[in-house]
């Protein structure tokens, strides 16, 4: 992905909560999961619809998601519906009875594109402890062989709390023995069952970001986060520092020029989420409603409701956010900053980093526009 991708009109991510459905009892699921199905549910038939709305908007990532997606009898129909529109259909699963070797080779046979677990800890105690039903992490490392096997790919997504911050080089030695596609870090908001209390200080999300920055140059596999916007900062800290020209580069020619790769998704800005019930919210841990696909098409919603054209709008911010000069490319968690604050457009609670002024230096020397800019800021 580059800068030339428009955020304003197409979003990265599209995820669709299927159900909210799920046999687990996860201590920080956002969706306050139960294990019966609500009758409020897209029908098969409004899934269908859905799914074309989708197709017409090309997303290049489409997860479906829960709850469990398992538990709806027609997620087979509707990942092959998808496959069969041009889309690249990712699934969330929980790790439960559901999810047997004969699912997971049916699903890469209907086009399933990729399959993501969580996996909260290295050990069962950590993950069970998560995850509220025991067997859970024997489970889970189990589907990971079955979907290796099924040479289906794999993510592994582990949500960050205060409860496995100093676990994470032996969750990556864990990970190692698998064919993995992606880990990706979600970084917790507190909504849904998420607590307070198990939300990571700003300093221990960067002590995070350096293990996982570490680990990802070591690692046979990709290293992502989620509601940790404040990671691309710490990236484009660490590759500026070793590479001050490419300051000047991005002082001159833009950020985007300057750290390719690295594009400004945030909660309603290239991601977006659509309910069991089918309403449109800028991300999952962000539940406020910007219209239902029962009523208007996802595309409309997603470029002309005020609420994500308002999340866009980087002018908006405030606190250290509205002040930081990585705004563009971060902007914070709107998710976490609404969750705590009840501000949509409130500083991130979980960033440490104090914003300086881009004031280009007297001296042309490229390394003082890093200074310049805050990039040799704390670095370790």
């Amino acid at each position: 992905m580059n800068a030339s991708f428009d955020l304003s009109q197409k979003p990265l991510v599209v995820i669709w909560e299927t159900t909210q459905a799920c046999d687990l009892a996860c201590v920080h699921c956002r969706a306050c999961a139960q294990p019966r199905r609500s009758s409020q549910e897209l029908t098969t038939e409004e899934a269908r619809k859905f799914i074309n709305d989708v197709a017409d908007l090309r997303p290049p990532i489409f997860i479906l998601t829960g709850g469990d997606p398992l538990k709806r009898n027609d997620i087979y129909h509707l990942v092959e519906h998808a496959a069969s529109l041009g889309l690249r259909p990712a699934m969330t699963p929980s790790v439960t009875p559901l999810l047997t070797r004969t699912a997971i080779e049916e699903l890469k046979k209907v086009g399933l594109s990729r399959l993501a677990v969580s996996l909260d800890g290295s050990t069962p105690q950590f993950h069970d402890s998560f995850r509220g039903v025991p067997g859970s992490y024997a489970r889970t490392l189990e589907a990971l062989h079955w979907a290796n096997e099924a040479h289906l790919p794999i993510q592994v997504n582990t949500c960050i709390t205060r409860r496995n911050l100093n676990d994470m080089e032996n969750m990556a030695n864990l990970l190692r023995q698998f064919k993995l596609v992606l880990w990706s870090a979600f970084f917790l908001v507190p909504t849904g069952r998420g607590q307070l209390a198990d939300l990571p200080s700003a300093t221990e999300c960067e002590r995070v970001f350096a293990q996982l920055y570490q680990l990802s140059r070591v690692v046979p596999f990709k290293v992502k986060t989620t509601e940790a916007q404040h990671y691309r900062r710490f990236v484009m800290q660490r590759r500026l520092h070793h590479d001050p020209a490419q300051a000047k580069r991005w002082v001159t020619e833009g950020m985007e020029h300057g750290v390719p790769g690295l594009l400004p998704i945030n909660d309603g800005k290239g991601f977006i989420f659509v309910s069991h019930t089918g309403e449109v919210c800028p991300s999952g841990f962000l539940p406020i409603s910007a219209g239902n696909v029962k009523r208007e098409s996802l595309t409309t919603i997603y470029r002309e409701a005020p609420l994500l054209r308002g999340l866009r709008d980087v002018n908006k911010l405030q606190g250290k956010c509205g002040a930081c000069e990585f705004k563009e490319i971060c902007g914070g968690s709107r998710a976490r900053a609404y969750a705590v604050t009840g501000n949509l457009f409130a500083e991130d609670p979980c960033c440490a980093y104090e914003p300086r002024s881009a004031v280009e230096p007297a001296s042309s020397d490229s390394h003082d526009y890093a200074v310049s800019l805050g990039l040799g800021w704390k670095i370790p």
